[in-house]
């Protein structure tokens, strides 16, 4: 504990609430867009928020403080994208039955230390396509919504891109904070009041079908370990720390099988915003920026406390603001996808086919395009190489 006490320091607790500001900016609505797709009301949509709140929380302070290097930990917006993307047909205890199963696959991989080789099977460049496709038609949304809100539409995307221009980390944060002061201007909106209440949570019994499990919990599962795990792992090394990767993967998968019947959708490592908790800026000293990965764990522990108000804030926001913010929050999850999907000259013919496959929205069976666009993909990027191979 005196230990501790020595390392605290304002900046680095700072940078841990901007990291969690950036995780939570922009992704927060989409929360909301796909917990109501599969038939969540308010309470249910609270209690997502808890769980999510509670498990990446409680895994950011103690993975944190036992390794002593900043773990920053997220939800997936790739996850969540899936989830809407693919998420029509399924009921809510479906979806937690698939949140459950992935959570558990993630956990046992990673304890047993095979999940690299697992994810290493399938091409990148197939994973990235499959990704872009499902977020494709996020950012055609957003210009879509041009049609019936220019004004507001052209304000919020001027916002981003000068964000984007002068400061590009903290330019989400800026587009939502422009957004909020946008909407009394361009939309029929009336700021919400403040109740401050404690979530509470609401259990699901979780429903097992092999649909769900195969459109679902795994395209899910190959979601947040290409989009998040891998990267997040990368960062943490390119800071010079080495990650104690089995059970970084095992007790956040493991938080995510026991808070998915709560709503819990995805415990991950983050990727981007973890950058922001392991820099200098964050301590010169590079043995104390842990401090920041357990600063990171208290804000969303506290958000998941008041969840309701969090829940009730959000939901008083029009449907084109949630939008526009969730379309503008992926274009560069769209565009880094497409570069990766498409940077390998042999592997092109097969990853836009998984793109296109995937940006469909087909069902067959009831599974969803994401699994049986990177199915297609696979089989063809195996076709090519066998060709060339005989």
């Amino acid at each position: 504990m005196q230990k501790f006490l020595q390392d605290v320091s304002l900046p680095a607790a700072f940078a841990g609430f901007i990291t969690f500001l950036v995780g939570i900016s922009v992704s927060s609505v989409l929360v909301i867009q796909a917990a109501q797709l599969l038939g969540a009301n308010t309470a249910e949509i609270t209690s997502w928020f808890w769980a999510l709140g509670i498990g990446i929380g409680l895994c950011g302070l103690i993975l944190s403080w036992k390794f002593k290097y900043p773990v920053a930990t997220s939800w997936s917006t790739a996850g969540l994208a899936l989830i809407l993307a693919t998420g029509t047909g399924y009921s809510l205890p479906e979806a937690l039955g698939a949140f459950l199963v992935c959570g558990l696959v993630t956990a046992v991989l990673g304890f047993l230390g095979i999940f690299e080789k697992v994810l290493h099977a399938i091409p990148q460049s197939l994973t990235s396509a499959m990704l872009a496709g499902v977020l494709l038609k996020f950012g055609i949304g957003l210009f879509a919504s041009l049609q019936h809100e220019l004004g507001f539409i052209l304000c919020l995307l001027a916002a981003y891109i000068i964000a984007k221009r002068l400061s590009p980390r903290y330019s989400i944060v800026v587009t939502v904070i422009a957004g909020v002061a946008l909407c009394p201007i361009f939309l029929d909106f009336n700021p919400p009041s403040l109740h401050w209440s404690l979530a509470h949570p609401v259990w699901v019994s979780p429903e097992f079908s092999w649909t769900a499990i195969l459109g679902l919990a795994l395209p899910l599962f190959v979601i947040n370990m290409a989009s998040q795990y891998l990267p997040g792992l990368a960062m943490i090394k390119s800071y010079g720390y080495t990650p104690h990767v089995n059970q970084l993967i095992g007790w956040t998968g493991t938080a995510q099988t026991l808070l998915a019947p709560f709503g819990c959708f995805a415990v991950n490592i983050a990727a981007i915003s973890a950058a922001i908790s392991l820099d200098d800026q964050a301590h010169p000293d590079s043995k104390k920026r842990y401090i920041a990965g357990m600063s990171c764990g208290f804000f969303y522990i506290l958000m998941g406390l008041f969840a309701a108000t969090l829940t009730s804030i959000l939901l008083a926001f029009p449907a084109v603001f949630i939008t526009a913010l969730a379309g503008i929050a992926l274009l560069g999850t769209i565009g880094h996808n497409i570069t990766l999907a498409f940077s390998h000259m042999d592997e092109r013919e097969a990853a836009l086919l998984t793109f296109l496959f995937s940006a469909s929205g087909v069902q067959f069976l009831g599974i969803g395009s994401a699994f049986w666009g990177l199915l297609f993909g696979l089989i063809v990027h195996l076709f090519f190489k066998w060709r060339k191979t005989y």
